[in-house]
């Protein structure tokens, strides 16, 4: 008998191994393939060059997602509501108002109603692709910034067991991928945020808010990541407010706030591709720009602050950490407060 068990389990632990094997190379496969699509659409580097960024900023944002947010995110978003579990019986300390009147009638002893919160949420993420998205005059891009915000955002939900979508925008709606789970989904998602091939180049956040809008209608937690250079979008913004949990994630680069004193020199509107020759040497020219980054942020800040609207200022030359733990912090006191 001993040996026939021993058999058996050799071809237990080989079928085992089999199994895990065949996993690994599918789920490698599947990664394989759909970088090979990026790159096809996107013409940006061959398939492992693609494959080994989407790995590394996955290993990158799940580090920090263990050590720092995973906690923070469950305790500052609360689910939609409240599920009746079971009933049991009455203990000291149980709140008199729970006590399931009915059960305790017929059993003639005092039973109490348990609930659970209905914690599954949707993580909707809003992404600018516009043309200004790809400045950035430190490490990293603008979009770089946002794919990674993203992807920590997206790692910190499916660690809840939420579900996650997105939408791309431009001056038109680019893509959208309706809310679901798991790390393929997340992946997925990443992958489109750095390489999705945006059909224009302009940015219109009135329309996207507005597309929004009409295909949600459940109550999500929603984050915007853009510039916000784009005409004005208050009234859909305000909507959209009103209708889930908004936060508006601001990425800036510096040199568009600091005009460098370098002389006379011709820049582009990334968006428009409208040239104009500047000279920057002027002090008129450079308490005019310093005035006008002034003005369009106030009206930012003021839009944002009447709404009642979360806004995490982050820039390409600072680490985006602080600001998110900030922010998670600071809506955890607003709870304790509330």
């Amino acid at each position: 008998m001993m040996p026939v068990l021993i058999i058996l389990g050799g071809f237990l632990i080989v079928a085992l191994a089999a199994l895990l094997i065949a996993l690994v190379v599918a789920e490698r496969r599947s990664m394989e393939a759909a970088a090979s699509l990026v790159s096809r659409s996107t013409g940006r580097g061959d398939v492992m060059d693609v494959l080994r960024r989407i790995r590394g900023l996955e290993i990158k944002v799940r580090h920090m997602v263990d050590e720092v947010f995973t906690g923070s995110y469950h305790s500052v978003f609360k689910g939609q509501g409240m599920n009746f579990e079971e009933v049991r019986e009455y203990q000291a300390g149980d709140e008199i108002r729970a006590i399931d009147w009915n059960v305790t009638a017929r059993l003639n002893e005092p039973y109490v109603k348990l609930f659970t919160e209905e914690r599954e949420l949707t993580l909707c993420l809003l992404v600018d692709l516009s043309a200004s998205g790809h400045y950035g005059s430190q490490n990293y891009s603008k979009r770089e910034i946002a794919a990674e915000i993203a992807a920590t955002l997206a790692f910190s939900a499916i660690r809840n067991n939420d579900r996650v979508s997105l939408l791309l925008f431009t001056d038109e709606v680019e893509l959208y991928i309706p809310p679901n789970k798991g790390r393929s989904h997340v992946l997925r998602v990443i992958r489109e945020v750095l390489y999705h091939d945006a059909k224009s180049r302009r940015t219109d956040l009135a329309g996207a808010l507005s597309y929004f809008n009409r295909v949600v209608h459940r109550r999500s937690i929603v984050f915007l990541i853009s510039d916000f250079h784009a005409p004005d979008f208050s009234r859909e913004l305000s909507l959209c407010s009103r209708r889930h949990d908004l936060t508006a994630i601001q990425v800036r680069d510096p040199l568009e706030e600091s005009l460098p004193r370098i002389g006379r020199v011709m820049l582009e509107d990334q968006e428009t591709g409208e040239l104009r020759e500047v000279n920057t040497n002027s002090a008129a020219v450079q308490r005019g720009f310093k005035e006008e980054v002034a003005q369009r942020q106030e009206a930012l800040e003021s839009l944002l602050i009447r709404g009642n609207i979360d806004h995490i200022p982050l820039s390409t030359e600072d680490d985006y950490l602080p600001a998110l733990r900030q922010f998670f912090e600071r809506r955890e006191r607003r709870l304790v407060h509330a």
